[in-house]
């Protein structure tokens, strides 16, 4: 079965939230403790799109920021990055960026998220219709974009014009439950998204939610790559991954560093696994690019700026005795 990306596929519109993270500075400090952060960019899309800019991909961000301070960083932020900001829209209004403070520890870690009128939920037809779907070869979306409307709709958009292009679309499921209503609705829109997607990447805890119970969510992940002929990475932590295909599946195990922090890997993931794929490498080997860039970011502070060039997780690679396939 074809991998559906390859060489030909260098410039990535991914579809999801920009935000601020904040981390209590030194690494290891609590936040009730801090007294001095240090602010990055945050939010699964614009992760996922600088892991694909390290690799020298291009990748351009479609999603709305707010109006003031907070957004204008957002863009800043972007920009530094060479990602490209054109279908990026400011709201005003009520509307605020995401907001994440984030330690950098594992013993007792605490993540906090503020999403409360989040400006990206605000993403609409109208911002989906400017975009030219010609001038990009693949489309990729984080779930967190299908939570709420306008977003969700707009969202369900892009993946048909995407498909329309004939371009590959990307679905990470990125299951947030603080952002829907309840986990049937979530499971209901998925599997709907799910269908418009020739790759899917998450891990057992959210295809177990969609299947209705985490020990049922292997056998969905199975039953959605044969079904629809797609592609689907089920990622299992510690544990590896199982990437399956309708022709078969592999499992591949993980690289074992010390890890600073639990945040960032699924992105550093997904920027990898597709860099990968663009260089036309097995399906295997692309998963396993992506484990060492998960692994590089959660020893490091921060996921924006964490994430590696080519060069270092070449290195890192070498470096590091990792993985091999298993079957």
């Amino acid at each position: 079965m074809t991998t559906l990306i390859n060489s030909t596929h260098q410039k990535f519109l991914v579809l999801g939230r920009a935000g601020m993270d904040l981390y209590p500075d030194p690494p290891g400090t609590r936040t009730q403790d801090a007294t001095q952060m240090a602010v990055t960019l945050g939010g699964s899309a614009a992760n996922i799109a600088v892991a694909l800019t390290r690799h020298g991909l291009q990748a351009a961000l479609l999603t709305r920021v707010s109006d003031d301070a907070i957004g204008r960083f957002c863009i800043n932020q972007l920009a530094h990055y060479g990602i490209d900001a054109q279908y990026v829209t400011p709201v005003g209004g009520e509307a605020r960026n995401s907001l994440a403070v984030v330690e950098s520890r594992i013993e007792d870690h605490q993540s906090v998220i503020y999403r409360n009128g989040a400006a990206d939920f605000e993403l609409t037809l109208t911002d989906v219709e400017q975009v030219d779907f010609e001038s990009v070869d693949a489309f990729a979306s984080a779930g967190t974009a299908l939570a709420s409307e306008p977003s969700r709709s707009a969202t369900f958009a892009a993946m048909e014009r995407a498909r329309a292009a004939g371009m590959p679309v990307i679905f990470d499921v990125d299951y947030r439950p603080y952002s829907w209503p309840s986990a049937a609705v979530a499971a209901d829109v998925y599997s709907r998204a799910s269908a418009l997607c020739d790759i899917i990447v998450g891990n057992d805890d959210e295809f177990g939610f969609m299947a209705g119970g985490k020990h049922k969510g292997l056998a969905f992940a199975r039953e959605l790559a044969e079904r629809q002929g797609r592609i689907v990475v089920y990622k299992m932590g510690e544990f590896g991954a199982i990437t399956i295909t309708p022709n078969g599946e592999t499992r591949t195990g993980i690289f074992h560093v010390t890890a600073l922090k639990p945040t960032g890997a699924g992105d550093a993931f997904m920027g990898g696994f597709l860099a990968g794929l663009t260089r036309d490498w097995p399906l295997h080997q692309a998963v396993l690019y992506g484990s060492a860039a998960a692994a590089i970011v959660v020893s490091k502070v921060g996921c924006a700026p964490a994430m590696p060039t080519s060069a270092e997780l070449d290195d890192f690679i070498a470096s590091h005795p990792g993985p091999t396939q298993t079957e």
